[in-house]
């Protein structure tokens, strides 16, 4: 599959008031635009990338912009968001299969969040990024609420959004005909007809319009010191017994036993679970998942994790990075590794390269050295969410 990228930066970010256009803003030692290119030129799935500028900075481009490894083209913005799409679609590769749309403003944007988007366009032909929302939701008429709104049939858009090449060009070219006006792509593709499938967005993928969103994003930076960062760790241990599924992170590991427990006793996703919980003062496995409730029983390891940090976010906290230690004496799981890394991102919601897991023997020493055990230690950074 061939994937195209369309950074939308031609706008002057009036809003803003910074005297020069805010995608050139630093945040943490970096340009917006510099952080947003370079999270998409590390995804495995991106194969090229387009960024529509300011005219000015076409001509002279800063020097990030410049001598990467992916194919970076850079085209002109027009007056409106969606001309500069327009001219930058029409500089991405014939080959494209999934041409995707990313504001350069949202410069927290993760690799996974690209992936996965990616691969819901793939399948539903279009796709966004979006966050449900949590507040009650008025629809107002001169001053007043004319009705409420029901909120679980309402979320939050964001970039990226990703669509196969045919659907969006269909979309583009109605556009170019009615002359429609648009706040976003995926309008353009709804406007045409085409089915809009919605991915679990991430709330650290802002959008930086304001001078305060600046302050906040600088804040959640390098620049601003994350002092608020916190650190849990985790340990599971359980014994290996024949018959038994051997299960790391939604992986199935090729294995003559596996671990006992009353869930699917996925030891690194439990031991990650309590790191998470603990780094965020919200007790531990056991209190939110017991082995006396029938809720849990056979329950996957990554289902668990996955709920661990949604509470880590509705308690305000966002996963930074997280580091494990599997050890078992057999079977062997470096070959495992690469999978049960990605697993664990798309769970954590942070980039794939903020995410280690090792696997190590006991040297046969006591039960786990004798193949009896398996166990596991674990580590978790979480940090306020901005």
């Amino acid at each position: 599959m061939f994937v195209s990228v369309i950074i939308a930066a031609g706008g002057r970010g009036v809003r803003l008031g910074a005297g020069e256009p805010k995608q050139l803003l630093a945040i943490g030692g970096a340009s917006m635009l510099q952080r947003t290119l370079e999270t998409f030129l590390r995804a495995a799935c991106v194969n090229e990338v387009v960024v529509a500028l300011p005219s000015e900075l076409v001509d002279a481009p800063p020097s990030f912009l410049r001598g990467n490894g992916k194919p970076v083209r850079l085209v002109a913005g027009g007056t409106r968001r969606q001309d500069s799409v327009a001219a930058a679609f029409a500089r991405t590769s014939p080959e494209a299969d999934v041409v995707v749309i990313h504001d350069a403003a949202r410069p927290f944007v993760t690799e996974s969040l690209i992936e996965r988007t990616v691969a819901a366009a793939r399948e539903a032909g279009a796709a966004i990024a979006a966050l449900p929302v949590h507040d009650t939701v008025k629809q107002t008429s001169e001053a007043f609420v004319a009705r409420t709104l029901p909120r679980e049939q309402i979320v939050l858009a964001q970039t990226p959004q990703a669509f196969r090449r045919d659907v969006l060009a269909a979309a583009l070219e109605r556009a170019r005909q009615t002359d429609a006006e648009v706040t976003d792509e995926a309008m353009l593709v709804e406007q045409a007809g085409f089915p809009v499938r919605v991915v679990a967005g991430e709330p650290r993928n802002v959008k930086i319009t304001t001078a305060e969103d600046l302050r906040a994003a600088r804040q959640a930076a390098a620049d601003g010191g994350r002092a608020s960062g916190r650190v849990g760790n985790g340990y599971d241990l359980h014994r290996l017994v024949e018959g038994r599924p051997f299960v790391l992170a939604g992986v199935a590991i090729a294995s003559a036993v596996g671990p006992l427990g009353h869930s699917d006793a996925d030891v690194l996703c439990h031991a990650l679970t309590d790191a998470v919980f603990g780094a965020s003062a919200l007790g531990d496995i056991g209190r939110h998942f017991p082995d006396t409730d029938e809720r849990w029983r056979g329950a996957a390891g990554l289902d668990l994790l996955g709920r661990a940090v949604a509470l880590a976010r509705d308690a305000g906290f966002t996963l930074v990075n997280a580091d494990a230690v599997v050890i078992v004496e057999r079977p062997k799981l470096a070959a495992y590794v690469p999978a049960i890394c990605a697993n664990l991102a798309g769970t954590l919601g942070v980039d794939l390269g903020a995410v280690s897991v090792k696997a190590k023997t006991n040297e046969g020493v006591g039960a786990i050295g004798r193949g009896d055990a398996i166990a596991c230690h674990a580590v978790a950074m979480v940090t306020d969410a901005p």
